[in-house]
């Protein structure tokens, strides 16, 4: 083989080197730029609803008459609203006197309601236009029997409710109180697990007897739900129904045997009775699914007949509209569809259950294809679709339900009284620090409002939270500005994981009477807007826990300060009170807390929510100490209540229970706040006075987080918050700066070596111990044209130096920005390091002899040192953490070390690429470096791959502690950031495919030319 040399070729050019360094600087600020863009870190301040919460003058319990004679008719709906006033009676601690009571129906709208309350005091009757109105008179008056108030209050008056529909959840019917389950505190399934022990995973589908358990349940919930003024009720479930026989002939998505079939028939035998009941007792039934919904079968039949799951394909619906055909003929009692778009995946399905959700539906398109065949269909069968805005994502569908322009274009030309649109009443989830949806204000289409009774990222309901001044608000603006509201969807019970929390089950274990408050404001509010939230806290109060107008008004009292002990406890005031936006998509109010019960210990958004909280960082701090004093205030009132005046001492213990767990809890996260908002202040800083807060706060911490989970750990009913997360910020914390020193002592180090090998060049200097290796590795990094140069004479233990002293630095200041606790990084980018070197330094071995192996390695020593003086440069004043706090805090510092960190890597294949060239030629030397980049893809690429792509981002995570640790148990890093699953495969693929090409580049004969003007021998 003949080879090129030095002498043969024509000198380099520094000012080559120029122009590639301003290339390599151009790329560097285009990848910051495009960084800058993908991070889409912005703020602006929120309009919040600013809730006084007050307590009314609480009157003394009315004693109820004893009523003598009910003349009512026989229906079961008057039977059993009679029997709920007579119940209410019987319950009461006394009565006073006597009535009797006439219900008199007409023959009017049976959708009417409205009743007048006529008479006198000891001779009521109620008169009704309608059976719905009759009955709705006959629950107000049992209402106003449990909460105290005299039955005669309404006398003479017409009763007429703002808003007709009326929808709760399921509530807990069907849950199985399991206090293990709970204490365990790591399931963060959202899927209820309802009627779990009722349905088989085989024939006969149903146990009987653990059905006929669960329809005693159900019953007593549709009885609680009419009582407290509901019309409605949503269940899950939709595909279990069907079995797709208006398809085609009925075998083409379920072949003959198919156990879905037998499955959705048994499912129908067993529930259709329950949903009719509900049905038959007043309640409207809604089944409640995601969008897309699939088993194996329909996958596999919607994706041979369309290709795909093409969702843009009106087509694609009549499948699930002739499945809605099916279900409204076999289960009348079905009064439509509640469809959700914006979620799926395993957090809500259930395990080895072939029945599961896909998040398909994705663009406007989709939406509009979806529902204008389904309105279709509903209009046909004389049922409704309700459609949830809720979405998380990116677009005009992602953010439609915060986007008023997003909410016109999806709905443009989607017509039909058939549609309800759903939203959840704040801009956001259900979080405080939020404002009022104004997406609520748009649009024709009928509309009905969410709110959340059991909050999941208030601690589930387990503390006091009064909304009641919140709804109030809430209903005031939006029916001024929406006459196309009607209606409200009250969550009692469901919302978030079900088991990550404390133990509350509705009508069945733990306080729930807390989040119960919540439901009933939401109903009688929706019924009466201008009604004052306090005298519904004080019927609560009443109903659940004391006759005693003292006792009653120190509950009211203390329920004033429970929005401010939850508002400023859980949340970071001057962070919560702005809409941020990153990443696409728009980080909640209580990024700290990420999500329900994990105070986080990522940089990412701890160091975000201390830039914008920066100026306003002593209010920051303080909302702890002043959430924990508003509890310290409800304990007062609480517990100086006479124990004898509660209907149920268990119920005061509850209560007082609950307040203790409250202040231990928000104790904990107060120190926790001060803790991470001064490690960001002397990240910021670099102030010695941040630092010893820090360390104060740090301390205080660790005291009462011990005490917190000492007193709740393993309580299914109190559980102890998850401070996994927590740890893991704080064990990297505590090593900043002791890493911020060896970065320091690493930079000074490199530097001094770089010099010494810039001072080489002096004749004395450059006799030297250790001055050539020096010199060699300075030159041929700044000037790689000159490796075989400055490479001529080193002794066999210098070449083993010119490889060990850059290696030694490389993994010295990656070790350093992991704060030597993330062997995941370390094996990523240690690793494509090692392939890449290994890879280039056999291309010269093997086409440029033994003599190429060393100006390469110099290039490639000398580049890598630069790139560690930068990064050892970032990471001295404050170590790892003050590196990502500017990362994520400073757009200017970020952009300008991204720019010159790409540029700096960029350098080292353009330095080994260009020292290469001088012995095997330009072409082959690029062939190298391409194969070797294209192989370092490839081998890092697919072993994650191999890994799995979550289970390694979600290592990687774990100990790089940048975004929240939870994000991969609750959502998902891929799913939430929208990674394709198999684009590590993918990307490996690409790998190889660049390796390949580099290889046929470097190996590939060439034609023999003639030599051009002497200037050099052609290459073989």
């Amino acid at each position: 083989m003949t080879k090129h040399t030095g002498a043969t070729r024509r000198p380099a050019r520094p000012a080559l080197a120029v122009v590639a360094a301003l290339i390599l600087l151009a790329l560097g600020a285009g990848v910051a730029f495009v960084l800058t863009d993908a991070l889409g870190i912005s703020t602006e301040s929120a309009d919040i609803p600013v809730e006084s919460p007050q307590a009314e003058t609480v009157a003394a319990t009315v004693a109820p008459p004893e009523f003598t004679r009910i003349a009512a008719s026989d229906a079961p709906r008057v039977t059993a609203a009679v029997d709920e006033l007579m119940d209410a009676v019987s319950d009461a601690a006394a009565t006073d006197g006597t009535a009797t009571l006439e219900v008199v129906v007409g023959d009017g709208d049976p959708a009417d309601e409205a009743y007048a309350l006529e008479g006198e005091p000891s001779a009521l009757r109620v008169v009704a236009a309608s059976e719905t109105g009759a009955v709705r008179g006959v629950y107000d008056l049992a209402q106003a029997v449990r909460d105290g108030r005299s039955t005669s209050e309404r006398l003479g008056e017409r009763v007429e409710s703002r808003l007709g529909f009326r929808m709760a959840d399921l509530g807990a019917v069907g849950v199985a109180v399991d206090e293990e389950a709970w204490a365990a505190g790591d399931d963060y399934s959202h899927n209820s697990k309802a009627f779990e022990d009722v349905i088989l995973p085989d024939a006969p589908y149903i146990d009987q007897d653990a059905l006929a358990v669960a329809r005693d349940d159900f019953d007593a919930y549709v009885a609680h739900l009419l009582a407290e003024g509901y019309t409605a009720i949503a269940v899950p479930g939709l595909l279990e129904y069907l079995t797709f026989s208006d398809v085609g002939d009925g075998t083409e998505v379920y072949e003959p045997g198919d156990e879905h079939v037998a499955r959705a028939l048994a499912m129908r035998d067993a529930f259709g009775p329950m949903w009719q009941s509900a049905r038959d007792a007043g309640l409207q039934v809604f089944l409640r699914t995601d969008m897309l919904v699939v088993t194996t079968p329909l996958e596999e039949y919607l994706t041979e007949r369309f290709g795909s799951l093409d969702t843009e394909d009106p087509e694609f619906w009549q499948v699930y509209a002739a499945g809605l055909d099916e279900l409204y003929r076999e289960i009348p009692a079905i009064d439509g569809v509640l469809i959700r778009i914006g979620e799926a995946g395993q957090v809500y399905d259930l395990p080895d259950w072939d029945y599961r959700s896909a998040l398909a539906v994705t663009t406007v398109d989709a939406v509009q294809a979806m529902l204008t065949t389904l309105l279709d269909q509903a209009e046909r069968a004389d049922r409704e679709v309700i459609f949830r805005t809720w979405t998380v994502g990116v677009g005009a569908v992602g953010d439609l339900h915060t986007n008023a322009d997003s909410y016109r274009t999806v709905f443009e030309g989607i017509d039909s009284d058939r549609l309800i649109v759903s939203t959840k009443y704040s801009l956001g989830d259900f979080y405080s620090h939020l404002p009022i949806n104004d997406t609520l204000e748009v649009g024709d289409q009928r509309r009905i409002i969410e709110f959340q009774s059991r909050r999941e990222f208030e601690n589930f309901g387990a503390w006091p939270n009064d909304l009641g001044d919140l709804y109030a608000q809430t209903l005031d603006r939006l029916l001024a500005a929406n006459p196309h509201i009607e209606g409200i969807w009250t969550w009692t019970q469901d919302g978030g994981p079900w088991r990550a929390g404390p133990l509350s089950l509705e009508l069945k274990a733990g306080f729930w009477q807390l989040a119960e408050l919540n439901t009933e404001l939401a109903v009688r509010l929706a019924r009466d807007p201008s009604l004052d939230p306090a005298s519904v806290t004080a019927d609560w109060a009443r109903r659940w826990f004391s006759d005693d107008p003292v006792t009653v008004q120190a509950i009211a009292d203390a329920m004033t300060d429970s929005r401010e002990a939850i508002a400023d406890g859980l949340y970071i005031g001057p962070y919560a009170e702005h809409r941020v936006r990153a990443i696409g998509l728009e980080p909640p109010p209580m990024m700290w807390i990420f999500e329900w019960d994990i105070p986080t210990g990522d940089s990412a958004a701890l160091d975000v929510i201390y830039a914008i909280a920066r100026d306003d960082l002593d209010e920051a701090i303080a909302g702890g100490p002043r959430a924990v004093a508003a509890v310290e205030r409800m304990q007062a009132l609480i517990e100086g209540t006479d124990a004898a005046s509660w209907k149920d001492a268990a119920l005061r213990d509850a209560f007082v229970d609950s307040l203790a767990y409250e202040r231990s809890t928000l104790a904990m996260l107060s120190d926790y706040r001060a803790m991470v908002l001064r490690k960001a202040q002397w990240h910021d800083t670099k102030d010695a006075a941040a630092y010893a807060d820090w360390q104060e706060a740090r301390a205080a911490w660790l005291e009462s987080s011990a005490a917190h989970e000492r007193d709740y750990a393993g309580d299914p009913y109190h559980p102890a918050y998850n401070l996994t997360a927590a740890r893991l910020g704080l064990e990297r914390g505590d090593r900043d700066q002791a890493m911020g020193w060896a970065a320091g002592a690493s930079l000074v180090l490199v530097l001094a070596w770089l010099a010494y090998g810039a001072a080489a060049r002096s004749p004395r200097i450059g006799r030297w111990r250790g001055a050539r290796l020096a010199r060699a590795m300075w030159v041929a990094g700044t000037r790689p044209w000159r490796g075989p140069e400055v490479v001529t004479g080193l002794g066999r233990i210098e070449r083993v130096l010119l490889v060990a002293v850059p290696a030694v630095a490389l993994v010295l200041s990656r070790c350093i920005l992991t704060w030597f606790a993330a062997p995941a990084h370390l094996v990523a980018t240690l690793g494509a390091w090692l392939v890449f070197g290994v890879v280039v330094l056999l291309g010269a071995r093997v086409l440029g002899g033994r003599s190429a192996v060393g100006p390469v390695a110099a290039a490639l020593a000398g580049a890598v040192l630069l790139r560690v003086a930068l990064l050892s440069f970032a990471l001295a004043p404050t170590g790892p953490g003050g590196y990502w706090f500017g990362f994520w805090t400073d757009p200017v510092a970020r952009s300008a070390y991204s720019t010159v960190a790409f540029a700096l890597f960029a350098w080292v294949i353009v330095a080994a690429a260009w020292a290469l060239a001088q012995t095997i030629g330009a072409r082959r030397a690029i062939g190298v470096v391409t194969a070797a980049c294209g192989a370092a893809l490839a081998v890092i690429a697919g072993l994650v791959a191999m890994v799995g792509l979550e289970a390694a981002l979600t290592a990687w995570n774990d100990q790089m502690a940048l975004l929240p640790w939870g994000l991969s148990r609750i959502l998902g890093i891929t799913v939430y950031l929208g990674i394709p699953a198999d684009s590590a495969w993918w990307a490996a693929l690409v790998g190889v495919v660049v390796a390949a090409l580099g290889g046929v580049l470097a190996f590939a004969a060439r034609r023999r030319k003639s030599p051009r003007f002497g200037g050099g021998a052609s290459v073989a």
